[in-house]
């Protein structure tokens, strides 16, 4: 499939995981795709099997507006327009809320969702003149709360609610503006996590499919709601979550 051949698209947090798999798979249908993140050397990374004339590098760190700023004024410098925007880039946090200090506080939400909004705001111009779309990473710890963990969740929760907002705000405009809430995906992110197995069990456990998801799995659903065969999509909040939201909370009982 090439569903993005002449499109421009920005992919943050693009130097690993999530990120990192969605450029890749725009980069396979046929978009320019502009990678933008902190570490200059995981970008370069990712970027190098890219065609060099549709690809772009911005060491980004989405937590400063003017960083932003010179994101999106280096794509168009070097593309002369914007699709497409997918938010991806964000940190997580974890532990009890009475211990959490002010500067943890202010980092996650500073990435999580400034970063979020500035991407939004700055890009949305360039959006809007192309009829373009944003795609926000948000969690399924944006739709419902976890232990220990409440500044990522607060943090995600904003960003939910944020894509709902502005599709009903832009959709008139012909924007479009959707998320992706992924489950527990293998990232490095997730890599703690994923080497305590007894916490693992207790994840699979609750996923249906018994597994955590690949970064590609969840690029796969940002690239359809980027795409025209979502053309009617707006303000979705999608779980890409191997079933957990299908439960009602309940443990599980007899066979199965």
């Amino acid at each position: 499939m090439h569903r993005f051949t002449d499109k421009i698209v920005i992919v943050t947090g693009a130097g690993s995981g999530i990120g990192a798999a969605t450029a890749e798979r725009f980069a396979q249908e046929g978009a320019a795709v502009v990678l933008a993140g902190r570490r200059l050397d995981k970008l370069l990374q990712v970027a190098a099997p890219f065609d060099p004339a549709k690809t772009l590098v911005c060491q980004t760190d989405v937590a400063q507006r003017d960083q932003v700023v010179a994101l999106v004024a280096a794509t168009i410098a070097k593309f002369g327009k914007l699709d497409v925007l997918v938010n991806n880039a964000a940190i997580g946090a974890f532990g009890a809320f009475t211990d959490a200090t002010m500067e943890e506080w202010r980092q996650v939400m500073a990435v999580d969702v400034d970063g979020v909004f500035y991407g939004c705001q700055i890009a949305m111009p360039h959006l809007l003149k192309s009829g373009g779309n944003i795609i926000n990473v948000s969690s399924v710890s944006g739709l419902g709360g976890d232990w220990g963990m409440s500044l990522y969740n607060t943090a995600k929760g904003a960003v939910t609610n944020l894509t709902r907002s502005l599709a009903l705000e832009f959709g008139g405009q012909g924007m479009r503006v959707n998320a992706v809430n992924p489950s527990l995906t293998s990232t490095e992110m997730t890599a703690p996590i994923e080497g305590f197995a007894p916490l693992m069990a207790k994840f699979f456990e609750r996923i249906p499919l018994g597994r955590a998801a690949m970064p590609s799995e969840v690029a796969a659903v940002i690239a359809f709601l980027a795409s025209d065969d979502a053309s009617f999509v707006n303000g979705v909040n999608l779980p890409v979550d191997g079933g957990v939201g299908a439960s009602n909370g309940q443990p599980r009982i007899g066979a199965g």
